[in-house]
């Protein structure tokens, strides 16, 4: 596979519906490797504007200059995140999962994740998955830091964007995030099966949806004010 031809739409869509089938996590990561040549090349075909739009995002809510943020992209795959990142002088880090970073020249450092796996790859249960993922955020950023996340909320996502949401509103109840933004999107990328396609987007623009969350982790005293003040009364 070459970088710089990349994949017609049919193919596109046959790769990521492939990626989407793989239960093993060994086979997984086997496929990525092998996907991450051709990877912004085929996500370009798809017009995949998650990056561009997480970053937007993030970088309204961003306090002071941009390039006084420090940024940890998590699960960075190839590198996109980044590239958009460096447009606004943001210079990231990065925790690198499933692919190899092809944009290291966006990076100010890279990690390896010690574990040698995607949390969504453990295919333990999609709000386990999300307990952990978003866990690691919780503890590696800043009190008042900023955690911007996105996903797809085509037919196909729908369980795992009902868990993740279960589980923000857990985190946010539990009083150590605050919920700023729920930004949904309707031409997220090029859907992959027809079936994809959502009631009222027509099949001939072929886009499916999705949203941008951004949430900011609570200072201690919020914390504790949450976990003080009155309960509502538990239901009959």
């Amino acid at each position: 596979m070459a970088q710089e031809e990349g994949g017609s739409l049919p193919e596109v869509r046959a790769r990521v519906r492939a990626a989407h089938g793989i239960p093993d996590l060994a086979q997984n990561l086997h496929f990525y490797d092998r996907w991450a040549p051709d990877y912004e090349q085929d996500v370009a075909t798809l017009q995949y504007h998650a990056p561009r739009l997480a970053v937007d995002c993030l970088t309204q809510a961003l306090p002071g200059p941009p390039h006084s943020a420090l940024i940890l992209d998590v699960a960075c795959g190839t590198g996109l995140v980044a590239a958009e990142c460096w447009d606004y002088r943001h210079e990231p880090l990065c925790l690198v999962l499933l692919q190899e970073c092809r944009e290291e020249r966006h990076f100010r450092d890279q990690v390896r994740n010690p574990r040698g796996a995607h949390p969504k790859a453990e295919r333990r249960g999609a709000e386990h998955e999300n307990e952990e993922a978003l866990a690691g955020c919780r503890t590696g950023n800043h009190r008042g830091g900023l955690v911007c996340l996105t996903t797809r909320t085509n037919s196909s996502n729908l369980q795992y964007k009902e868990a993740l949401e279960a589980t923000l509103d857990r985190m946010e109840q539990a009083g150590t995030w605050e919920g700023l933004v729920a930004w949904p999107v309707d031409r997220w990328e090029l859907a992959t099966s027809e079936l994809e396609v959502v009631s009222g987007i027509s099949a001939k623009d072929g886009f499916i949806s999705g949203i941008v969350y951004l949430y900011r982790k609570r200072k201690a005293t919020q914390v504790e004010e949450v976990r003080s003040s009155p309960q509502p009364p538990a239901g009959p």
